[in-house]
């Protein structure tokens, strides 16, 4: 009965975290299907498919501009790769999307204060650079997508000029056929886990025995954050409770520069998808950037007061409910439901293989 019932728990769980991303998702596929042909790959070559820094400033500004969850940004990325940006601009932009938005940015000036803000705006820019120069440095086949070696997910470029309104036709068939149908199976999986996680170690726990200052660490907040499932926003006012519960300024940094970019769904897509090596480019640098900062942050701020202003923090939060996109919780199903339909005919033909073996 108490395996049951976990499974449950882990279940619901999951769906919670599910029905959180699933409309983001859709968006995304809808941006990337437009990106996918409206931007020609010539024009994506001549704009991110290099390795100037200039590619990566253009990634990492437009990331911190785009309020989309962290799972949200992963058919975007993928389909940036695909569409010939190199490893280096793809990966500062799924960086700076998850860590830092404008509505993260609101709700942390009311919640954290302007001193934890500066300072969290500056690591969302410097941080997401120094992870596509390391991917632009460090990536070998992963740099940039050999489109005729991938026949899963590669792009199939028209000969023959199409209409503005083909071209959003084609492009959307694309994403929500090809690219919906990849990310999918990856982001179910990796929400699934996340599920677990969050059941095993509620958010409600992690405060009460980590809020002491004493057992809080930049260590244990950056393997937390790691393994935890956090949306771009959500986490904001969890971290808050903590620094309020005594917990260092250094610890707040830690948090929202590795707890945003780190999610299991995007990290298991980006591992199957684009290759290990991104994976272990992308996760080690934002952990160690993160602890990094963390502890620069703590040696500029413990002993200094950080007063917040608790009229401003219900203005930042009002401010911050207008400019979010509040998705209905009946359209959350029904886009949960549909990223659950693509996972099952992503899934199906390794389950007919294995159906036919067994017989």
């Amino acid at each position: 009965m108490y395996i049951l019932d976990f499974f449950k728990d882990v279940v619901l769980a999951s769906i919670s975290i599910l029905n959180g991303a699933s409309g983001w998702l859709i968006i995304s596929f809808i941006i990337a299907g437009l990106l996918h042909n409206l931007i020609s790959p010539e024009k994506f070559q001549k704009s991110l498919g290099n390795k100037k820094i200039s590619s990566l400033f253009k990634s990492t500004v437009s990331g911190m501009l785009l309020p989309i969850c962290s799972c949200g940004v992963i058919p975007i990325g993928i389909s940036m790769y695909y569409s010939g940006a190199y490893l280096g601009p793809v990966l500062a932009f799924m960086t700076s999307t998850p860590i830092i938005n404008p509505i993260a940015v609101v709700l942390s000036l009311g919640l954290l204060g302007p001193d934890i803000t500066i300072i969290y705006v500056i690591s969302g820019f410097v941080v997401p650079i120094i992870v596509g120069l390391l991917g632009n440095y460090l990536g070998k086949n992963e740099l940039c997508i050999n489109q005729q070696e991938d026949e899963e997910i590669a792009i199939e470029l028209e000969e023959e000029e199409l209409s503005f309104k083909e071209k959003v036709i084609e492009g959307l068939k694309w994403s929500f056929s090809e690219l919906a149908l990849t990310i999918s199976k990856y982001v179910v999986i990796g929400m699934f886990v996340a599920g677990f996680i969050t059941t095993v170690f509620p958010s409600s726990i992690i405060q009460k025995y980590l809020g002491n200052p004493g057992v809080l660490s930049l260590g244990s907040i950056a393997v937390l954050a790691c393994i935890m499932y956090v949306c771009a926003v959500g986490h904001i006012p969890f971290i808050a409770a903590l620094v309020a519960s005594g917990a260092s300024p250094g610890i707040a940094i830690t948090f929202l520069i590795a707890g945003a970019a780190t999610n299991l769904p995007e990290l298991i897509s980006m591992y199957k998808v684009i290759g290990k090596r991104t994976v272990a480019i992308y996760s080690i640098t934002l952990t160690t950037c993160s602890l990094v900062i963390g502890y620069i942050t703590n040696l500029l701020l413990i002993g200094k007061a950080t007063n917040i202003n608790m009229s401003y923090t219900k203005e930042s939060i009002s401010i911050a409910n207008t400019i979010m996109l509040n998705i209905p919780d009946s359209a959350k199903y029904i886009c949960s439901f549909i990223i659950f339909i693509f996972f099952i005919k992503a899934i199906m033909p390794s389950l007919r293989k294995v159906a036919k073996n067994e017989a």
